[in-house]
């Protein structure tokens, strides 16, 4: 119990900048011979803590001081500081002020060295903040959120979850909900969520500690595409696919696996427009041919 007394001690000086140990005492509900023992402990650890008598006298620590100097490296610093520059880039007033407090907690920091920005290209990015935001306080209220939430099979559907996280993964933010609808654990995309509604249902279901993405796929049979691409496509071929071979003429052979076959797939090869085509499989191939045949139509 000491130790924490002690360094919440230090916050409170930190905050307050001089305070009496009658303050402190009462405080932590100990006597005040108990708080100047503390203050010697304190000071015995290296803590330019000292005491000033008289009117406006108290408990104060040196102006110079700042915590990371006893408690915390300059890298664990720089992590701190640097995740949350990366968090405020949501928008989140909450961390912006945290952010400015532990800078000024932490005295002189250099994180001018990252620029993080979450959102896309032209987005807007006032409502996607204001979805997060309405996610985030249902979250942490432990209640129903209701939306319309368009399906990568193209379908409009009204969904009741239990929100219990909030996960960002190659480049989008995500919840992680029950669905009452589905009765099971859903992932949703923020960015096709609409029409958001807090309701005043309550639910107890707690989020998982760690959340995988992916379920087990190691059994199941994918499909697997093999994919040409051309040299003005380069910088697609570096974005998205770890593995690729690179042709003498400057042209790219991907071999890639998918698990979900649906129509997102020929939408998803159909965006590289004619810099890509389908080698392998047949059926996949000659569904892009037929998808394609349908598009001229809208051109005759």
């Amino acid at each position: 119990m000491q130790i924490n007394r002690l360094f919440e001690i230090i916050y409170i000086i930190l905050d307050k900048k001089i305070v009496t140990a009658k303050e402190l005492a009462q405080r932590f509900e100990v006597s005040t011979r108990t708080i100047y023992r503390d203050i010697e402990t304190l000071s015995s650890a290296g803590i330019p803590v000292y005491m000033s008598k008289g009117k406006g006298g108290g408990i104060s620590l040196l102006p110079d001081f700042v915590l990371n100097k006893v408690v915390l490296t300059d890298e664990e610093k720089e992590d701190i500081l640097s995740s949350l520059k990366a968090v405020k880039t949501i928008n989140l007033i909450e961390t912006d002020t945290a952010l400015k407090k532990l800078s000024s907690l932490f005295g002189e920091s250099n994180t001018n060295w990252i620029e993080v920005d979450f959102s896309l290209w032209g987005s807007n990015t006032k409502n996607e903040t204001e979805v997060f935001n309405t996610i985030k306080a249902a979250i942490l209220s432990k209640k129903v959120i209701s939306f319309s939430y368009a399906s990568a099979k193209g379908e409009q559907i009204t969904r009741k979850v239990e929100p219990l996280k909030l996960c960002f993964k190659a480049g989008a933010w995500y919840l992680y909900a029950y669905c009452k609808k589905r009765c099971d654990y859903r992932f949703f995309k923020l960015r096709r969520i609409k029409g958001l509604r807090a309701l005043e249902q309550n639910f107890n279901r707690k989020a998982p500690k760690q959340i995988f993405f992916s379920k087990d796929i190691s059994k199941e049979e994918g499909i697997k595409l093999k994919l040409k691409f051309t040299p003005r496509l380069a910088f697609r071929v570096y974005d998205e696919f770890d593995n690729y071979i690179e042709n003498d003429d400057g042209s790219f052979i991907v071999e890639v696996t998918y698990y979900n076959e649906s129509e997102w797939i020929f939408d998803y090869i159909e965006s590289f427009g004619e810099g890509c085509e389908v080698l392998e499989p047949a059926h996949i191939r000659e569904g892009i041919k037929t998808r394609l045949m349908n598009t001229l139509k809208h051109y005759i």
